[in-house]
């Protein structure tokens, strides 16, 4: 353990430190000198000051490589979760991208410094490896998203929306606390490493399993696993689309990550196994349950939706069941599998959610007859929309094909010499194919199915525009490049 002064850990949470000063900035800026302007141009200078911040951010991590563990571990901070961080920062400026030209709210500021909120939340929350860190980090993040879910005031949709969110996630924090204090009790630490080195025994406590138990059920809820899966549809599509594009990305990337970080660290010495004909039991087979009930129940919902939110939720609820594999079969090549998958996922959903809300801005509602022949009048953003959906379903050479191939092709090596896993990856290959169905069934009635009579051109704007080929044009060049994301993790 390292001693530092308070201008070392000031060094090196700067990067958050940038952030919060650009959250105040946005504030002070539209409430003190803008409060008679437009509302298009408090959009613009604010968006442009979170965006300086999260960029500034960047440019502060790439130019200040550092590797510090201080404070017990609630402070870690290392190329890996420097990356991470950048992750979480450049999914957060296409969030705000996306947000330019919003209408469902007139508090521009507010919504944009809670975005950046909860950028900060994440910063922290894959830079430590210390409970105490990891539940305060989780709780400043949900706030921050429960208040965003319901910040279309005209809804009364969104509103729902919120407080389902924030009744499941406040008992899905008592769980976590929970789990966490008995975590605690058995090893008398806060930080991952210790409490593995303090459960090393030949069988597994009783207080252990409930607090295995217990922390799955806390952290299953924010990364939507099933069962613990019920506030995404409703989160999905009643939040504002921006608020719901940064909850299904840079929150899924950030959560996964800390779920990896509290098993295999963590619980090092209390995972088990759940190997064909070889079961042990631990957190392995627990997991391995979650993510087959999760692939299985999403993909066949999915089916059932009408609505693309909707069909995005419980796809979100499959693809957390896959990304599930990654942690269970928990080796180094694993680690960067699930990274792979779950950063290509973010973007791919992001830009799905950017080319509903323009569907939504034009027609009003999100369902599959809104997008009918969408082709005809907005036919970059239906490009678009066609490659985030192939990459989704796990079609070559996209993105989301090559992390399915890598992720299958990790939990498979991970029981060298024997049947091990491959049940799970028969189950997830077999989901995959059933998933193709419904992303095909929202394909056909943007590029089959005729608009409506009169419809007119969806007037797209440049930026919009841009950020979706950008979107896009990365899921392609990671799906054919993969090494350009695989060698920086």
């Amino acid at each position: 353990m390292i001693t530092f002064n308070y201008l070392d850990l000031l060094h090196l949470v700067m990067p958050e430190v940038i952030v919060v000063i650009a959250a105040l900035c946005v504030l002070s800026v539209d409430l003190i000198f803008l409060r008679g302007a437009g509302t298009r141009l408090r959009i613009s200078v604010g968006a442009m000051l979170s965006l300086a911040g999260c960029a500034a951010a960047i440019v502060w991590i790439l130019r200040a490589a550092q590797f510090a563990s201080v404070l017990d571990g609630m402070l870690v901070v290392n190329p890996l979760a420097q990356r991470m961080q950048i992750a979480v920062l450049v999914l957060t400026i296409l969030t705000i991208l996306i947000f330019i030209g919003s209408t469902f709210t007139e508090h521009i500021s507010e919504y944009l410094a809670l975005i950046l909120l909860a950028t900060v939340s994440m910063m922290f929350l894959v830079t430590t490896q210390n409970l105490l860190v990891i539940f305060l980090s989780l709780e400043l993040l949900s706030l921050s998203l429960y208040i965003l879910t319901a910040f279309n005031k005209s809804s009364a949709r969104s509103a729902e929306a919120a407080l389902k969110y924030f009744l499941f996630g406040g008992i899905s924090a008592a769980f976590l606390l929970f789990g966490f204090s008995l975590l605690y009790g058995l090893s008398n630490s806060t930080n991952l490493s210790s409490v593995a080195g303090s459960i090393q025994r030949p069988f597994l406590d009783p207080l252990l399993i409930v607090a295995i138990v217990m922390t799955m059920v806390g952290l299953g809820f924010k990364v939507a696993a099933v069962p613990f899966h019920f506030w995404a549809p409703d989160v999905y599509q009643g939040a504002p689309a921006p608020s719901a594009a940064l909850i299904a990305s840079a929150s899924k990337v950030a959560s996964f990550f800390i779920l990896y970080q509290v098993m295999v660290i963590g619980l090092a010495d209390a995972e088990g196994s759940s190997a064909w004909r070889g079961y042990v039991s631990g957190w392995v087979p627990l997991a391995a349950i979650v993510a087959s009930v999760s692939m299985v129940l999403g993909n066949l919902v999915a089916i059932l939706q009408t609505s693309v939110r909707r069909l995005l939720a419980y796809s979100a609820v499959a693809h957390a069941g896959y990304m599930l594999l990654g942690i269970l079969s928990h080796t180094g090549q694993s680690l960067s599998a699930l990274l792979y998958y779950s950063i290509t996922y973010a973007l791919t959903v992001l830009g799905a959610f950017g080319v509903v809300a323009l569907v939504e801005g034009e027609t009003g509602g999100d369902r599959l007859s809104d997008f009918a022949g969408l082709s005809r009048r907005a036919p970059l953003p239906s490009l678009c929309m066609l490659i985030f959906l192939l990459s989704l379903a796990g079609i070559p050479p996209l993105a989301g094909f090559f992390g399915k191939f890598y992720l299958f092709t990790t939990v498979m090596t991970s029981t060298p010499g024997t049947l091990g896993l491959l049940w799970l990856v028969i189950l997830a290959v077999a989901m995959s194919a059933v998933s193709l169905y419904y992303y095909l069934k929202v394909l056909k009635f943007i590029y089959v199915t005729d608009p409506p009579t009169g419809a007119a051109p969806i007037r797209v704007s440049i930026l919009k525009q841009v950020v979706l080929g950008l979107i896009a044009l990365s899921v392609v060049l990671l799906g054919c490049a993969p090494n350009l994301l695989l060698r920086w993790l």
